[in-house]
């Protein structure tokens, strides 16, 4: 494997780059690759493998589409024939969120070519994403479970597959894909190229990339495993009881427009979001158990700022791009570390400034050391004054009701007003008679006889 050293970047027309891509990136507004751009396109442009590392938010998605449309800008046509538009570049991502919006991306790029793209998920309806398939794209971009959803369904066929793609390729791992992958990699021409793309290398990862890569070049434009250095990282010491004051205490003093705030799971989440929107800060919660067009709603809402704080679950901690994201708040640490990566590259992107807050309670501080020793640093911990109104005001009234039971003078029950007939008054006595009945009663009450054959026992004479 042969690894290559940063350079200075140059400039995307020195990339050789097609006018139709160059054009299209200006509109865009970018004008000078990042550094994975800048080593990455020529390498994927000659051919070769690709194994690249750059953490989260450095234009990865770029790096790799832009030399992918290049490739295929010579099979470009005008054609209305499906068969003269079959699947020619594969990309594969783990979660939804990222699949759209590398697509998104991909169509930018390719809006002043004749190239085809489409993105396909789960999570919805299947039927409303064939129609577009049928009539024909060269770039697809795919979750590898609706990717073998269509393949069974014969929906769509991968024998002109020419480059592969593996898009947050550690994330795949995490979640399992393996099996979905290896079935995929055996439908594919073994004729290809192929670029996988991670922020970090674990030995489950350069043993993936052992399998399906072919004497790949490594490119890193940052160690493996780090951090932004744009990113301020803090870890603040709570209760695990006192984390809610302290989240909703940080938001309305740091006036906050655009906040991601992280939790375990899913039922946290949506908790959490509830209780925000009660003290009047605009939140909404995104994780497995909504719907697809939940999800999009949520974020639309977040990018467009209607929504403050976004509370979400890992499912969202890959794949959110939003640009120029002030804050990551982690309610709850991760207990894989390879995730506070992920989660906090999501703000510091493209070179601007972002804090991230970690919330670690007294049991939580395992998986402090293990985020440590993976960044190789040590986050600065703070304290924080918490402010409980709310409480305080509920043990005051609570104090003052003690006081007030304690000075009332003791209440005492009316007394008994008597009966006109003194007869009324005169506490309960059987009458001898009727103790005489009992009594007679108890004396001739015997047990009647019982069947042997039921239990009973035989008499002896």
């Amino acid at each position: 494997m042969t690894e290559i050293v940063t350079t200075d970047s140059p400039s995307f027309s020195t990339l050789g780059l097609a006018p139709e891509l160059l054009r299209a990136l200006t509109e865009s507004g970018y004008t000078t690759p990042t550094p994975i751009q800048a080593q990455a396109i020529p390498v994927a442009l000659a051919g070769g493998d690709v194994m690249a590392g750059a953490q989260t938010g450095t234009g990865k998605t770029a790096a790799f589409a832009l030399p992918l449309l290049q490739k295929l800008l010579p099979l470009a046509n005008s054609s209305t024939s499906p068969a003269k538009h079959p699947v020619r570049a594969l990309i594969l991502t783990p979660t939804r969120e990222l699949a759209i919006q590398v697509e998104e991306s991909v169509k930018a790029y390719a809006k002043h070519t004749q190239l085809r793209s489409l993105v396909v998920y789960g999570g919805v309806d299947i039927k409303t994403q064939t129609p577009h398939l049928k009539t024909g794209i060269e770039v697809l971009v795919a979750t590898p479970g609706r990717l073998l959803d269509h393949i069974e369904q014969k929906t769509l066929q991968l024998n002109q597959v020419q480059m592969l793609i593996l898009d947050e390729a550690d994330r795949m791992l995490d979640m399992g894909f393996m099996p979905d992958l290896k079935r995929i990699l055996a439908l594919l021409p073994k004729q290809r190229q192929n670029l996988m793309f991670s922020a970090t290398f674990s030995n489950e990862i350069k043993k993936l990339a052992d399998d399906f890569l072919t004497k790949p070049q490594l490119i890193e434009v940052a160690r493996s495993n780090a951090t932004n250095d744009n990113v301020t990282q803090k870890v603040y010491q709570v209760a695990q009881s006192d984390k809610e004051a302290l989240l909703i205490q940080l938001l309305k003093e740091a006036d906050a427009k655009q906040v991601i705030v992280f939790t375990k799971t899913k039922l946290t989440a949506s908790r959490l979001s509830r209780s925000l929107v009660r003290e009047g800060i605009a939140a909404d919660a995104i994780h497995g158990d909504k719907n697809q067009q939940e999800r999009i709603k949520a974020l639309d809402a977040f990018k467009a700022g209607t929504v403050t704080a976004l509370i979400a679950t890992d499912v969202a901690a890959r794949g959110l791009d939003i640009s120029e994201l002030p804050m990551v708040i982690n309610y709850e640490i991760p207990s894989a570390p390879e995730d506070y990566v992920h989660r906090i590259g999501r703000t510091g992107r493209a070179g601007a400034s972002g804090v991230a807050i970690s919330f670690v309670s007294d049991d939580e501080e395992k998986y402090l050391v293990e985020i440590e020793k993976l960044i190789k640093r040590q986050i600065t911990k703070e304290t924080v004054a918490l402010d409980k109104p709310k409480s305080a005001s509920r043990t005051r009234s609570h104090a003052s009701n003690q006081v007030k039971e304690q000075e009332a003078p003791t209440r005492r029950l009316p007394a008994k007003k008597k009966s006109a007939d003194p007869w009324f008054d005169k506490p309960y006595e059987p009458s001898t008679q009727q103790n005489n009945v009992i009594a007679t009663r108890q004396i001739n009450t015997k047990k009647a006889p019982v069947a042997a054959l039921l239990g009973g026992l035989l008499s002896r004479k």
